[in-house]
């Protein structure tokens, strides 16, 4: 399937789906599997920074990262997805229509990019991370959500098996990370979110890997070399 393709299914079904994220949102990033996606987050960002968020959905992920302290670039494919983030606008907190492989910021523009669950939604996510790259900063960070292998968002991939066109691209948290230094970023930490029934005394004498494995999503904070 070519990018156009991809890019004009992608646009409509999230479009399609806007009303139905809206209406779960909030809850995700106020107490579901994103409560900790901020304060994650902070460790590592210093705040006031300039931070785009790819993927933003509905914008509440965005929202809070600004109240959190940053200024913050809400971005989506979905105009639908904008319109429903546009409530959230104020100094300091902006939307945007755009494309994750085709960003619309100057080279060394961004102090930060964050991107939850996101990528796996775009065809060519080592493209998406060449440009993330350009328009960071020397020593900006990437802070990224991938599903684990069991997440149940990982279904819209599934079609693929019958030679159907999808919109996902699900990779292995491992496969993100050998993507992200093979891309020319630092690994700098992770941290699990896992699915209901795992709890961390249960995994913490676990190798990575195996963590990843029962995680709903593996958070990654990487660094341009």
């Amino acid at each position: 399937m070519g990018n156009e393709s991809w890019q004009q299914d992608a646009k409509t079904q999230w479009n399609a789906r806007a009303g139905g994220w809206q209406a779960k949102s909030a809850d995700m990033w106020e107490k579901g599997s994103r409560k900790g996606v901020c304060s994650f987050f902070a460790h590592y960002v210093p705040q006031n920074s300039l931070v785009a968020d790819l993927g933003c959905g509905d914008g509440y992920g965005s929202y809070k990262l600004h109240q959190t302290g940053y200024k913050v670039i809400g971005m989506d494919l979905s105009t639908k997805m904008v319109e429903l983030a546009q409530r959230f606008e104020t100094e300091g907190l902006t939307f945007q229509q755009g494309d994750l492989a085709n960003l619309p910021f100057m080279g060394e523009e961004l102090d930060a990019v964050i991107a939850v669950n996101s990528l796996e939604w775009t065809e060519k996510p080592s493209r998406v991370l060449q440009e993330i790259k350009r328009a960071l900063k020397p020593g900006g960070k990437l802070c990224a959500a991938i599903l684990g292998p069991t997440a149940g968002p990982r279904e819209n991939s599934y079609n693929r098996l019958s030679g159907e066109s999808v919109i996902m691209n699900t990779m292995m948290p491992w496969e993100f990370t050998k993507l992200a230094l093979d891309s020319g970023f630092q690994y700098i930490a992770e941290e699990h979110v896992y699915k209901s029934g795992v709890s961390e005394a249960a995994v913490q004498t676990f190798p990575a890997e195996l963590k990843q494995a029962l995680t709903f999503f593996t958070l990654f904070m990487l660094e341009k070399k």
